[in-house]
């Protein structure tokens, strides 16, 4: 597994975005991790589950596509 780089670990402002955009936002601040947009009742992992994983955003959305909760690193 990589190391992440140091940077920031989540992004309240882009709640109300577009998902698409919301993505690209993430990947320009945090190039070394991956970005993951998951649909409307997709399970939320706690940080202490064995799949959280420090190099991965997971942007959950709505049925419109848009961001509904804060991204973050896990």
């Amino acid at each position: 597994m990589s190391v992440p780089i140091p940077g920031r670990s989540s992004w309240p402002e882009l709640v109300g975005v577009l998902a698409t955009l919301a993505a690209t936002a993430i990947a320009h601040d945090r190039p070394d991790v991956s970005v993951e947009v998951r649909p409307p009742g997709s399970p939320i992992i706690p940080p202490e589950d064995p799949n959280y994983n420090p190099t991965r955003v997971r942007v959950f959305i709505d049925s419109n596509g848009i961001v509904n909760q804060v991204p973050v690193i896990g």
